[in-house]
């Protein structure tokens, strides 16, 4: 068996990316949902009056996006809803969090949309799980478009929810696509200053390295060879090794993405090539740019809190922006702990309500 130190060693470069790993399906707390989804509460069936799930496809640049749209109870397509774009945490799907969040969010009124990222989990694209920024930041374009015409929605009236990595990439999305009229993010994780710096800056030493690496690995790709990969394959780690993981962040992300939330098409790492974008991208590049109200929601106890108070303090010319905290949350809590999760909800509705649809003629 691996040593507690050795098994730290071999998940740094990996759960430093958060969600980026194989989630293995415990047959035990997993159980079984129709449309694949995993977290508390999911929709098991569509009935007429309530909530309803839509899983539908469609081309993005090519590839088959594979995405669930919600429609909110006593959805009418001759009427119209706001909507809410959902972008997922990396390595996540739409079945895990930002299922969860998309389907609260269909309960209080809104037709809402995941999909999962091009070269990820449904999603088509070869190799697998490419994990660029402009693909990330496409997919929310992309859904933008879909979600625009889907029967029923007002397109003047289009809200963005980003969550963990999807956070991050939302702020650069939102930059440029005035579609969104509002923009909120949960957990917000920057993606490119981890991967460049490593968590809180724990792998600014190897940097250089780890771009040489990135560069062999794209040459490797492009003559033939084997697609290397950053994680590519998570270990069994025994309760006491989980507890030995140095960040609450790795701790606790293991148990969601391994155990409680475990999905069969989340994680698998990334192609090591993504770090030659990956590493020379930030979130808060160019965040001046978002002219929509600002919503930023993260736990007070998270240890990802410092890059959301980042962005929150260079977007300066967003035009209303808070930074709500959740007492007591660490960053995973906010994806799945009731009490937690209510209060984010609450907090979102308020939000797009007072910026999607106060003067919509539809009432929430």
């Amino acid at each position: 068996m691996r040593s507690t130190k050795n098994v730290v060693g071999i998940l740094i470069t990996m759960i430093i990316a958060m969600e980026n790993m194989y989630a293995q399906t415990d047959t035990n707390t997993q159980v079984q949902n129709p449309f694949g989804l995993v977290y508390t509460g999911a929709i098991t069936e569509n009935i007429n009056g309530k909530v309803n799930i839509h899983p539908v496809n469609y081309e993005l640049n090519g590839l088959k996006i594979a995405a669930n749209v919600y429609t909110p109870p006593n959805y009418t397509a001759s009427q119209t809803y706001p909507a809410v774009v959902i972008a997922h945490p990396n390595g996540g799907v739409k079945e895990q969090v930002a299922g969860l969040y998309a389907q609260r969010m269909a309960e209080v009124g809104y037709i809402t949309i995941t999909a999962d990222a091009a070269y990820q989990g449904a999603s088509g694209g070869e190799p697998r799980n490419v994990d660029t920024p402009s693909n990330r930041i496409e997919d929310i374009h992309g859904m933008a478009d879909f979600i625009s015409k889907y029967k029923g929605v007002d397109q003047g009236n289009i809200g963005l929810l980003g969550i963990c990595g999807g956070g991050g990439y939302s702020l650069k999305a939102a930059q440029s696509d005035k579609r969104f009229k509002a923009v909120a993010t949960l957990s917000m994780f920057n993606s490119g200053e981890v991967r460049r710096n490593g968590f809180l800056k724990s792998q600014v030493g190897s940097i250089q390295e780890r771009l040489d690496q990135a560069s062999k690995a794209r040459a490797q790709e492009v003559s033939g060879g084997e697609v290397l990969y950053v994680g590519g394959g998570t270990p069994s780690l025994t309760d006491e090794q989980i507890a030995a993981l140095p960040f609450e962040l790795y701790r606790e992300g293991y148990i969601y993405y391994n155990k409680t939330h475990a999905h069969p098409k989340s994680g698998g790492g990334y192609t090591m090539s993504s770090l030659l974008d990956l590493m020379t991208w930030d979130a808060t590049d160019g965040i001046e740019l978002i002219d929509q109200p600002l919503l930023m929601v993260t736990g007070s106890k998270a240890d990802t809190y410092y890059m959301s108070d980042k962005a929150f303090e260079k977007a300066i010319n967003a035009k209303t922006k808070e930074l709500f905290l959740i007492n007591g949350a660490t960053h995973i809590e906010t994806y799945w702990k009731p009490e937690y999760v209510n209060k984010v909800v609450s907090k979102l509705t308020s939000f797009f309500q007072d910026n999607l649809v106060k003067n919509d003629s539809n009432e929430l």
